[in-house]
């Protein structure tokens, strides 16, 4: 492949419709089944077990297709790739622009959507595969919101792949405060408007204000406490106890190695594995979303970890 034209878009798996009318598309790669050879007259044997699955939540305002190269890398190396856009983004509907979507937060997304998206995996791949969810940026934090919610099917684990708090403070003396004046501003205008244009002002994409809102009291605060929650995220990521994979890249200066440190702090019970993903190592440029584009390297950390974790 030498464009991302060229990368086809993962098969329809399913579609999730939501309490309230959303409706999500979820797309799949689905690793093929092992092969058994037995002897005629032979008795079956057990055969190996299920390729892990991952489900890729994606980055505040990017749609799912942005991540079809690296699922097909991923799926190379012997894994089940989904792939499912945030409520109001990409495929799914209403989007975020329209005039009757529904107003949504991070409680939402944690506590509503994932729960029926998951589910919806569940039913068509069946009870076997363990199921990852892998987030970028946004989809990292509700990734490791959603392992601790106790909402929902189980996951084996999460991995982060250019993801962190957005705590101003964990951006340094320099970057620190124009990042809190940026917050503030996200939430002031998100109130004001009613929702996030942009895709006029060159950050996050159209975003409903509960979502932006619910970013920059995490930006402000450096706690997760989405607006209606009942349940204190806080202490349930302290205690949250899976295998997770963190991923820094190189030249990211949107989620630097800062903010995945202060993200990670939040869940000292977690078996973590540790990266760092260099330009070298990708044998290409890397940032925040270029990674995907030179993700070989990164899919196949990624499915040794997950396959190691079910020997």
């Amino acid at each position: 492949m030498t464009s991302r034209e060229a990368v086809g878009e993962p098969p329809l798996l399913t579609t999730v419709e939501l309490p309230d009318g959303a409706r999500v598309p979820v797309r799949a790669l689905r690793a093929p089944e092992p092969e058994r050879f037995l002897p005629s007259g032979s008795a079956p044997a057990p055969g190996p077990p299920p390729a892990p699955a991952l489900l890729v939540l994606p980055a505040m305002g990017t749609p799912a297709r942005f991540y079809r190269r690296f699922a097909h890398d991923l799926h190379g190396e012997g894994l089940t790739v989904l792939t499912a856009d945030l409520r109001g983004q990409g495929e799914a509907t209403p989007l975020a622009t329209d005039p009757d979507a529904l107003g949504h937060g991070y409680r939402e997304l944690v506590e509503e959507d994932l729960p029926a998206v998951l589910a919806a995996i569940r039913a068509e791949l069946g009870p076997e595969p363990p199921l990852y969810l892998l987030g970028h940026s946004l989809g990292g934090q509700l990734a490791l919101l959603y392992a601790a919610s106790g909402r929902g099917p189980r996951v084996a684990g999460v991995a982060l792949v250019a993801s962190g708090s957005v705590y101003f403070r964990a951006y340094g003396p320099l970057r620190g405060p124009a990042l809190l004046l940026g917050e503030l501003l996200v939430a002031g205008v998100s109130t004001v408007l009613g929702r996030w244009p942009g895709s006029r002002l060159g950050f996050g994409g159209d975003q409903p204000k509960g979502v932006m809102r619910d970013w920059a009291r995490q930006g402000r605060t450096g706690r997760y406490a989405p607006r209606g929650a009942t349940l204190d995220y806080e202490a349930a990521l302290a205690v949250l106890d899976v295998p997770v994979l963190a991923v820094s890249v190189e030249h990211d200066t949107l989620a630097p190695a800062s903010a995945l440190d202060h993200l990670l702090a939040k869940t000292p019970r977690v078996r973590l594995t540790r990266r760092h993903y260099t330009a070298q190592e990708a044998g290409g440029h890397l940032d925040h979303f270029a990674w995907t584009r030179t993700g070989t390297p990164l899919a196949k950390q990624i499915a040794s970890w997950a396959t190691n974790q079910h020997p």
